[in-house]
């Protein structure tokens, strides 16, 4: 699939220019031309990553920045006439992922949208993972224990993989937001939820199922 890029640039011009290279080159892009249009594209589905300008219109890149930072880990990078040493530190320590100082070739930043692109990429994870008689067939979307099928539905599968995928790990309410959810603005009541209904099912299944055990003050973990 072509990857879907959100370009936030207030400059015409050189929006279009980018978006025409690329296009050319692959991408698919949403142009938004100032913060409010920015935020609106940045709740697109399918967003993989946004190349931001610092300069806009209507108020700071670097204040969207923050904003897409306290809520994703949408891969940003930041493009913008200031290069002083202290807008690229304060850019980086805000969370963005590359910076590139006007101007700049189009091949250079096509190279760098691919680089921090690969880098964002999540591990992959075995096909199955195994945890004591418990088996989760991450390509099936299925799991089950000793030839029993677990009813699931899908962010109970998914809530099942993170778990399982580093069983002995703690994970954080808001760790498990991000990574079922995708998105860290949920309740967390959310998380407790969905827990309570998988410890149910895994607690139906035949000793000794893994089970789900609550750290207090902590999150949750997958015991073998």
């Amino acid at each position: 699939m072509r990857p879907h890029l959100a370009l936030i640039e207030d400059d015409p011009d050189f929006a279009l220019m980018c978006r025409s290279y690329l296009e050319r080159e692959g991408f698919t892009v949403s142009w938004a031309m100032d913060a409010r249009a920015g935020q609106g594209v940045l709740r697109e589905a399918g967003v993989d990553l946004a190349v931001l300008d610092l300069g806009l219109p209507d108020g700071s890149g670097l204040e969207l920045l923050r904003g897409v930072r306290s809520i994703s880990r949408l891969p940003v990078i930041v493009v913008t006439g200031r290069g002083a040493e202290a807008d690229r530190v304060a850019g980086l320590e805000i969370g963005a992922d590359d910076y590139l100082v006007k101007p700049f070739s189009q091949r250079e930043l096509v190279a760098r949208i691919r680089a921090v692109l690969r880098r964002s990429q999540p591990p992959e994870t075995p096909e199955v993972l195994l945890v004591g008689s418990l088996r989760v067939d991450t390509g099936a979307r299925q799991a089950s224990a000793d030839g029993t099928l677990l009813a699931l539905r899908p962010k109970e599968y998914a809530l099942l993989e993170v778990l399982a995928g580093a069983p002995g790990r703690v994970f954080s309410a808001q760790q498990l937001l991000e990574q079922v959810w995708g998105a860290a603005w949920q309740q967390s009541a959310t998380v407790v939820e969905h827990v309570y209904r998988l410890r149910g099912k895994l607690a139906d299944l035949p000793a000794p199922a893994p089970r789900i055990t609550t750290v207090r003050g902590y999150g949750y973990r997958l015991d073998p």
